[in-house]
């Protein structure tokens, strides 16, 4: 095995049977022709991919994709049914909180059953134990049975433990979802501390946010396969799309839900030029992703200053305009229109759309164009982010629609600080007053 290389999965497969009754168990182990009485159902289908040492991988999908069972072959809680699994290193994972805990033991006996199973000496672990528990913070609970601890305090504990146990390879299967916000900030730095230290970490969660944010690259598993493989944000957004094109699908045939206070945008001359191009924008399907039901189409779009000129560079605080021109293909009781900005790892900084702010569109026919005009603010840090537009139909009014068209990195756009160089550092830039009191005298 390559030695830069910590994970490698080759071929792996986990099969189960399934059998329709108890009895078709042992009707086929004794059955003399060797008639099957069971399914194969396959948890893991044949996956391959390799991990570097040092690289933080998500890994994301549905329930029952897979994710736990891969987690468990690469740990060893379980064997697959065919294929290879190599490590490179030592392992420490949080599979299921107090997995490996025993109940009867307190807090502090369970750190020393832990360090003697990762081969400690007592010494070593006794070193260790006032980090423990100062990282886990569960103050005198320490000292009480595990069996008496809520599930935060599980996760407090397992992850306290896992860390520093020096691991080469950290897995991480939703732990930290019943954590409060203070610990989960914790843990997250943590993670990122020792992957800069060169820790190999999987990190398996439901939050798409926090594996953009924190991952290089991801694992998209669906049905016991690996549908995609790489970037995480690119990942992640395939994910994103499959889960927006089921939850249209499943919305199908429901009436469309008009808010009942919400205000009906009236159609007319808004005073306002016509600049975005009728001509449909030719995108670069390496860069974008596109999914939609077809019923809407996005033609173009383009952001506007005050002036009503097109820009690629924004400045922090100030107004623009962004114009969206889309066309239907079938008609429809109304639609919703919006657009986002996402730093390049993914994640999603500004949102708009009508749905938000209460106001809903008329009625359209099929073949009809529209210009969507939308004065937007960005009060974001200076850098590079991308323009996503989505054309939606409200099922439940500003709770769940049905993508109609979604084009996720339509353009790429820079935004700077009016006044400070691109490199200033805040996240974010505001006005304020400022008050200054002497409070000693000379």
């Amino acid at each position: 095995m390559d030695s830069n290389l910590a994970i490698k999965v080759e071929n792996v497969s986990k099969v189960y049977k399934l059998y329709s009754a108890p009895i078709d168990r042992l009707k086929e182990s004794l059955s003399p022709s060797k008639k099957k009485y069971h399914k194969d159902f396959y948890a893991l289908n044949n996956v391959n991919f390799k991990i570097n040492k040092g690289d933080m991988v998500g890994v994301i999908g549905k329930n029952g994709s897979g994710k736990s069972t891969l987690l468990k072959i690469i740990t060893g809680v379980l064997t697959q049914t065919s294929g290879e699994v190599i490590i490179s290193g030592k392992v420490a994972a949080l599979l299921e909180l107090g997995a490996g805990f025993n109940p009867e033991y307190t807090g502090i006996e369970n750190i020393y059953f832990q360090g003697n199973l990762m081969g400690y000496s007592r010494e070593e672990i006794s070193n260790k134990v006032e980090f423990i528990t100062n990282f886990a913070d569960i103050g005198d609970f320490i000292y009480q049975p595990v069996k008496n601890y809520s599930s935060g305090m599980f996760a407090r504990l397992a992850f306290a433990v896992a860390i520093n146990v020096e691991p080469d390879i950290l897995i991480v299967d939703e732990a930290l979802a019943v954590g409060d916000m203070v610990f989960q900030a914790k843990c997250m730095t943590r993670m990122r501390q020792m992957m800069e230290s060169g820790v190999t970490i999987l990190f398996v969660s439901h939050d798409t946010s926090s594996v953009k944010s924190l991952c290089k690259k991801a694992i998209y598993l669906e049905g016991g396969c690996i549908k995609e493989f790489g970037d995480a944000a690119k990942v992640v957004g395939k994910y994103i799309e499959q889960q927006h094109l089921e939850m249209s699908s499943n919305l199908n045939g429901e009436g469309s839900g008009m808010c009942v206070n919400a205000k009906e945008q009236i159609l007319g001359n808004t005073g306002i030029p016509l600049v975005v191009s009728q001509i449909p924008r030719v995108l670069d399907p390496n860069i974008v992703q596109r999914y939609g039901d077809g019923r809407g189409t996005i033609l173009n779009g383009v952001i506007l200053n005050s002036a009503y000129k097109p820009v690629t560079e924004l400045v922090s605080g100030d107004s623009y305009y962004l114009q969206i021109l889309v066309q239907f293909n079938e008609d429809l009781p109304t639609f919703a229109c919006g657009a986002s900005l996402s730093s390049l790892d993914g994640i999603q900084q500004l949102t708009w759309i009508n749905s938000q702010d209460n106001i809903t569109f008329p009625a359209v026919k099929e073949g009809e164009v529209y210009c969507i005009t939308i004065k937007i603010e960005v009060p974001i840090k200076a850098g590079v982010y991308t323009l996503s537009i989505g054309l939606e139909l409200p099922v439940l009014f500003n709770q769940q629609h049905q993508f109609l068209d979604i084009i996720m990195n339509f353009d790429v756009i820079r935004v700077n600080f009016k006044g400070y160089q691109d490199g200033f550092s805040s996240m974010f830039r505001v006005s304020g007053e400022y008050f200054v009191n002497r409070i000693t005298d000379n």
